[in-house]
């Protein structure tokens, strides 16, 4: 009985359900649309979907549907689509439940190729009609769509990290900070400069050069012998680091002694000081002081002939000038004070000779009047006056050798900042004697101090000062002595300095024709192993001529020696 029965249910003919799940033939893009549309409109929000039918037109036009290569794939039930049987292979029922217990219904059903063939013409004619109603309500749907997303993402959007939300520039102040060894450091414009000793508030910068001598005139003088001589120069300067005011104090000292050949032990050195106060109403206070130590030269118009040791001037100095700034004018007044003390001169005999008659005190006021006509250019006159005063009113010749001064000048300052500084002047000189036997000493002077630096690492300097030399020979009142300079500095290499110098210097002694002439000429190179240790060496030459018997010289030498500077 059951075989009969199974033979019987599979010889009953059904309906072939088999092109209900396999797609065939060509699929167009109108069922894919239809298809996207109807999922929005199953996803969307109750507020997104009043908004959505209200933008979307009832457009009732049916679309093109799937129509299978092979006709009759499909039973055709006149609706264009598959009739359900009841049967085990039907489609199950449409469903708005979205999770699996109650599955949204499947892609609709494409009708058969024949009713595809008969609906292709009605569909073309109405394409055309229809085409900007799609336009339109594919660009709705797509913005309904898209705000609906934005809304849901903006709900459920997966939080970011900080560095992902946008890349910021970082604060170079903000970066990491490298290891010193590999910092990059910054190129010194001098990298063998003295870097100084701190010293409360003071940067002291102290040098030291030691070597040998050798000259062919140990004391520059007529009947000077060849020597070798040790020489020892100690400089110094001390700068300070106030806020408003500022401090200098700088010095020197050389220290030569004889170590074959002519006997000579001299010693000399020089300390100046200098403050300058920034005081109310634009008024400034610039204070100096100094003192200097030196032995009289073997050729000075002075010199004891035949000693063996010169005797040594001492010189102390102080100055007070407050400046004023009125506008464009320029106002300074200055006081000055210096006094000369001689020691005595030691004889071949072995006694001495004293020098007491030469001891005098210089007072002198200087009146300067300047008018700005550029920050670089500003002119100026100056008006001195002045008195010496010999401790000894009559000297042991029997003259009296106290004077009165009197100098005017006219010059122009520069500054054109690194490039050139300093100021040039030309004037004239007087000093009447007391006595009226002997003639006053007077002529034109010529001043100058000017720093000019062509490129970088080259100075060019001139200076020249005239001077009033007062004497204690019988008969004679003195001289005016023009000297002056040019130097020069090249920085060769980082670690290796030139310079050389010309010298020259005119005496013209006062009621006579008589007159002295110097030239000078130095060189010399300085390389330095680190920033504080150098090796240096200079030549230089030196010859005075002179119309007075027995004061013509000629002295040659080279120095050779270490540098040490802190």
């Amino acid at each position: 009985m059951l075989l009969v029965t199974t033979v019987f249910a599979l010889s009953r003919p059904t309906p072939l359900c088999a092109q209900e799940t396999e797609l065939r033939g060509e699929v167009s893009d109108s069922p894919i649309l239809d298809d996207q549309q109807y999922k929005i409109r199953q996803t969307s929000m109750a507020g997104t979907q009043a908004a959505q039918a209200a933008a979307i037109p009832n457009d009732t036009t049916p679309l093109p549907t799937y129509r299978p290569a092979s006709q009759g794939a499909l039973p055709d039930d006149g609706t264009g689509e598959a009739a359900a049987t009841g049967g085990t292979f039907d489609p199950p029922a449409a469903s708005g439940d979205p999770f699996p217990d109650n599955p949204a219904p499947p892609p609709r059903r494409r009708p058969s190729a024949t009713r595809a063939a008969n609906a292709a013409n009605a569909e073309a004619e109405t394409t055309d009609s229809h085409t900007s109603k799609r336009t339109a309500t594919a660009a709705t749907t797509k913005d309904t769509y898209t705000a609906a997303i934005d809304e849901q993402d903006t709900a459920n959007r997966r939080a970011v990290t900080i560095d992902s939300a946008e890349r910021l520039r970082l604060d170079p102040g903000a970066e990491r900070t490298e290891a010193i060894e590999g910092q990059s450091k910054k190129n010194e414009d001098d990298p063998f400069a003295a870097t100084g000793i701190k010293l409360g508030s003071f940067v002291i910068r102290p040098t030291l050069e030691q070597g040998l001598t050798s000259s062919t005139n140990a004391d520059s003088s007529s009947l000077g012998k060849p020597a070798l001589l040790s020489e020892t120069t100690l400089r110094f300067n001390a700068v300070s680091d106030w806020r408003e005011n500022s401090a200098t104090v700088e010095g020197y000292g050389i220290f030569r002694e004889t170590l074959s050949g002519y006997d000579i032990h001299e010693a000399q050195g020089r300390v100046d000081s200098t403050l300058n106060i920034d005081l109310d109403n634009d008024l400034r206070a610039i204070a100096k002081l100094g003192y200097e130590a030196v032995p009289e030269s073997a050729s000075a118009p002075d010199a004891v002939v035949g000693a063996v040791g010169q005797p040594v001037r001492q010189t102390v100095n102080g100055s007070l000038a407050v400046e004023k700034d009125a506008g464009k004018m320029r106002f300074a007044l200055t006081g000055a004070v210096e006094h000369d003390i001689f020691g005595d001169a030691k004889l071949s005999s072995g006694g001495s000779l004293s020098q007491k008659g030469r001891d005098s005190t210089l007072y002198t006021a200087i009146l300067r009047t300047g008018y700005e006509m550029s920050p670089a250019i500003t002119p100026f006159t100056e008006i001195e006056i002045g008195r010496r005063a010999y401790d000894l009113r009559v000297d042991p010749n029997g003259f009296q050798r106290s004077s009165t001064r009197l100098g005017t000048r006219a010059g122009v300052e520069l500054d054109l900042r690194e490039k050139l500084t300093g100021e040039f002047s030309v004037g004239w000189l007087r000093e009447a004697i007391d006595d009226d036997a002997l003639p006053a000493i007077s002529g034109a002077t010529v001043n100058a101090d000017l720093k000019w630096s062509p490129e970088r690492g080259t100075t060019i300097g001139l200076t020249a000062q005239t001077t009033a030399e007062n004497t204690t020979n019988a008969g004679e009142s003195g001289s005016m002595l023009y000297s002056g300079s040019l130097t020069g500095e090249r920085q060769i290499r980082a670690n290796l300095t030139g310079n050389a110098a010309l010298g020259l210097e005119w005496r013209d002694y006062t009621g006579s024709d008589d007159h002295d002439l110097t030239l000078s000429a130095e060189a010399g190179l300085t390389w330095w192993l680190n920033r504080y240790t150098g090796l240096t060496t200079r030549a230089r030459t030196e010859k005075l001529t002179s119309n007075l018997v027995g004061r013509d010289y000629t002295a040659n030498s080279i120095f050779v020696g270490v540098k040490l500077q802190r």
